[in-house]
Parts: C-alpha cells; structure tokens; sequence
C-alpha cells in the first residue's frame, strides 16, 4: 500500500485575515525600529513625536480621568470590543489547519499491457449501494482510506441496531468481494437515527 498524501482544508476569509494581521504587526515593529534608530542617532525626541504622536498620545491618556469617560463612550467601547472578540475569535477558529488524508485509488494489477486501477469514489459507492439496500438503513456515506473502508450509517428504525450495523457490515464485505476488490476491514457507525416520531425509540 502506497502512503497516503495529507492535506490541509483552510478557510481563505480567516487565511486572509491572519495574513493581514501579521503585515500590520510587523509594519508596527518596523515603525518602532525606524523611531529607535532615529533617537541613536540623536535625532530630537520632539521631532520623533512629530512623526510618531507618542507622547503626544500618552499625555493625552495618562491624563485621563473616570469623569472623562461618559455612559455612551463605555457603551461604543463594550460593543465594539465585544464584537471584535466574536469576529476575531471566529476568524481564529477558521484559521486552525485541519489536515486529512488524501484519498487514492485502489491499484489491482500492473503489467507490460498496462495498469488496472480503482476509483476511491467506486469502490465508497459500492458499499453504500450495499449498505442502502438494508430496509431498515436511511442513509449511508462510506469513505475509503486506502488501508480500511468507513461507513457511516443513518438509521430508519431503532429496533434490533446492533443487528442492523453487524449486517451492514457483512453486506459491505460481501459487495466488495463480488466486485473481486482486496479485503478491506471494514468500519460501521451509527450517525444518525431518524425517527419518524417519538414514541418509536421507547
């Protein structure tokens, strides 16, 4: 078996907005760096506030007092914090990597007339046919990863489900061996149950 290739699903608003931070931020440093350059070479620090509003900027909010900051002024500044907090947050979460393994197809046999390969999309198809064919199965999704084959099943009925998993299993491995695919161990979980009404799981 070949190894599996693993990729990465990334959400390009947050991949744009982490990108845009990190050039905002180094800007900044690369400001305050010019700024300490120019006070080591003597340059006045009153013309350094002139192109920076430092101190110009701390006097102001060193002088600050409670009285200053009226109701409507705490009111802007709780919701835009907070708002902030929700987009950021969320654009952070977005931003987190989530790697996967790359599907392949199934390689049969190789010889001087040429190669037999199977489609990772054939082979999910023909156990969730299998698993479909179930009456007391809803819906199935299988996802094949080159060394097992994953089912995930939604339920119709509540009645007997561990039967209704062991023979979704057993039909997948028998749909497998009638295509002449290799044995692949073969994973069932219960997704979902989608009961037609509430008295159906008592």
């Amino acid at each position: 078996m070949l190894r599996q290739r693993v990729r990465s699903r990334s959400f390009p608003l947050a991949r744009i907005a982490a990108d845009a931070v990190v050039v905002i931020f180094a800007l900044v440093l690369v400001w305050g760096g010019a700024m300490l350059v120019l006070l080591a070479v003597k340059v006045s620090p009153d013309a350094i506030d002139g192109l920076s509003g430092y101190r110009t900027a701390y006097d102001y909010l060193a002088s600050l007092e409670p009285a200053d900051i009226s109701a409507s002024s705490r009111l802007i500044g709780a919701i835009g914090g907070l708002l902030a907090c929700l987009t950021f947050g969320y654009l952070a979460w977005r931003a987190i990597p989530r790697p996967y393994l790359a599907r392949t197809d199934l390689h049969l046999a190789d010889d001087d007339r040429g190669t037999v390969d199977v489609n990772a999309r054939a082979i999910e198809r023909a156990a969730e046919i299998a698993a479909c064919a179930h009456p007391a199965v809803a819906a199935a999704r299988a996802r094949y990863a080159t060394d097992d084959l994953t089912i995930d099943v939604s339920a119709s009925r509540a009645d007997a489900l561990a039967a209704t998993l062991q023979d979704v299993h057993q039909r997948a491995r028998e749909s497998i061996a009638r295509h002449e695919l290799p044995a692949l161990p073969v994973h069932v979980t219960l997704v979902r149950f989608e009961r037609k009404n509430r008295r159906e799981l008592k």
